[in-house]
């Protein structure tokens, strides 16, 4: 595969065997994310979990302070005033019988949906559409919910979802590469720190192995994860 002259100008520049700190990680990122669009910066981490255990996934949300730079589109399920609700919190679509066949004829055109309670009876047979795309809504993600305007202005405002696969990998976004280090490094800081929250009572071991930085055409950056404090000055500080 050819890379990019941008790639390659990154990459020469990366010692894998250094885990640079956030800072560092995002200004190596943005030098590298010469294609004609604005690239996602992503974040991958290796987690020491057992996904194959209930009480060890790893799932959940967190509002990004600076957004991710997309403005998600949001499909809700619900009638009523919760339907109205949706749409006049800025909804793409809103229905329920009508998009529900629409979606089991594998139509897709959307990044997140928001059901209420009364209708995931229904959304759940489209479990094997949504489920591998991770889009099943769900309560602990708060997208079912009778409060669906709070929902889609919470996706809309940059609102993020994560959760391990089953090989105990943990992808997120912190934005495009056109933002500034400072958003970059305190979107990531923010990703991080619920992450941490979330760590399982009976995970043994180190929690987070690895984690690496990239913009969708750029190389992995390895970053130093135990810096979780004062992440905009040069060194950062390593958790105690």
């Amino acid at each position: 595969m050819k890379r990019s002259k941008g790639y390659r100008a990154t990459a020469e520049k990366i010692d894998a065997d250094n885990a640079y700190t956030p800072l560092e990680a995002v200004r190596l990122a943005k030098t590298g994310a010469k294609a004609k669009y604005d690239e996602t910066v992503e974040v991958a981490m290796r987690l020491g979990i057992d996904p194959r255990k209930a009480d060890q996934m790893v799932r959940g949300t967190v509002n990004l302070p600076h957004g991710t730079g997309k403005t998600a589109r949001v499909l809700v399920f619900a009638n009523g005033d919760k339907a109205e609700a949706a749409r006049a919190a800025g909804a793409d679509y809103v229905g329920s019988d009508d998009l529900l066949e629409k979606v089991a004829g594998g139509w897709l055109d959307f990044d997140a949906i928001v059901a209420t309670p009364d209708l995931m009876g229904k959304v759940g047979r489209l479990g094997k559409v949504l489920g591998p795309r991770g889009l099943m809504p769900n309560p602990k993600t708060g997208t079912v919910t009778m409060d669906t305007a709070k929902a889609v202005t919470d996706i809309k405002g940059g609102k993020i979802e994560f959760r391990a696969d089953k090989h105990s990998n943990l992808h997120f976004i912190i934005g495009k590469a056109s933002f500034d280090e400072t958003k970059l490094v305190e979107n990531y800081a923010a990703a991080l720190e619920e992450i941490l929250r979330l760590k399982p009572s009976s995970s043994k071991g180190r929690y987070i192995s690895k984690a690496t930085m990239s913009t969708t055409m750029g190389p992995g950056i390895p970053v130093d994860f135990t810096k979780t404090r004062n992440l905009l000055g040069e060194d950062g500080q390593a958790d105690a």
